[in-house]
């Protein structure tokens, strides 16, 4: 069976370059829409579509390998999207319910990053998917960090970003998981009270081949100012200017409903949450700073929250 959703690198370009240019045009950032997405446009240099496979971030690794064993590396900003997932996992290898309707699929990216904006990468995932359904009507969509997107408490999109070592060349490539629920509706017993997609908040069926357009296109804006903003830092390094505030950082913020939360952390929050805090702040790298009960300041670099 054929895949259904098919976008192309051809169809992805124009889209950046006519909407997701346009859009960003009208941003108040006192930007070149088209620096930010030159510095972003691998993201999708290369989309491969299938029906069905086991897990997309299993395919990139083994897309990875195949490629070293004839001599060639594999293009950074590779794509790869199945119309249903058998065995598709989250964090902690849980189950994740992935039927057709969704967007289910994974982002390569080489490691080319400096060490901030390898820190926050993960938040371009959920930004990206934040912009993309607020942009259809979902305006209450909100980020919670690190990068899940709920709209009224309940789930639409989960992200993993893992690190793969080629195993020829020894190569660093950042894979980047994405489960976004846009047409599919049914939900296991267990999800059914924690989960939503897209058209059951809009009220009507979204056109999957234009959202993913949307969403990969917001992913190559977004990639692109961790670029960008990695060169900004090179240029004040170099020439003693102060710290300014990161743009992709900022973004987080206005869309993340996560500060001022009260919140229980864990690591794995399912089966061993931690501690209850609340969450007072986000350092320049994306760890989140939270006050104990008892007045001390935590910081967390990674794990999960639950909010109370």
């Amino acid at each position: 069976m054929a895949a259904l959703n098919r976008p192309t690198p051809a169809s992805l370009h124009e889209y950046i370059w006519q909407q997701e240019k346009n859009s960003r045009s009208q941003s108040p950032l006192l930007l070149s829409p088209e620096q930010i997405l030159r510095y972003g446009a691998i993201v999708g240099s290369v989309i491969q579509c299938h029906s069905s496979m086991d897990r997309t971030m299993d395919q990139a690794r083994q897309h990875i390998s195949d490629l070293e064993k004839t001599g060639v590396s594999v293009a950074s900003g590779t794509v790869i999207l199945a119309d249903t997932l058998i065995r598709s996992k989250g964090r902690f290898a849980r189950s994740w319910h992935a039927p057709l309707g969704g967007l289910w699929g994974c982002l390569i990216l080489a490691d080319t990053f400096l060490t901030r904006a390898r820190t926050l990468l993960p938040l371009t995932l959920g930004i990206s998917c934040c912009e993309a359904v607020r942009e259809l009507g979902a305006d209450k969509a909100c980020v919670r960090w690190v990068n899940d997107v709920l709209f009224s408490g309940q789930k639409l999109a989960g992200f993993l970003v893992e690190s793969f070592h080629s195993p020829h060349h020894d190569e660093t490539f950042h894979l980047l998981g994405f489960g976004i629920n846009i047409n599919n509706t049914c939900f296991p017993d267990d999800l059914e009270n924690t989960a939503v997609s897209l058209c059951q908040i809009l009220g009507t069926p979204v056109n999957l081949h234009d959202f993913t357009l949307s969403f990969l296109a917001k992913m190559a804006w977004n990639i692109g100012l961790l670029a960008y903003e990695e060169e900004q830092e090179l240029d004040r390094y170099y020439s003693s200017e102060e710290e300014k505030s990161h743009l992709l950082l900022d973004q987080w913020k206005r869309l993340s409903d996560t500060l001022g939360k009260r919140v229980i952390y864990g690591y794995d929050i399912q089966k061993k949450p931690q501690y209850e805090a609340r969450v007072i702040g986000i350092r320049p790298d994306g760890a989140l700073i939270m006050r104990l009960d008892d007045g001390n300041e935590i910081i967390e670099h990674s794990g999960e929250l639950h909010y109370l």
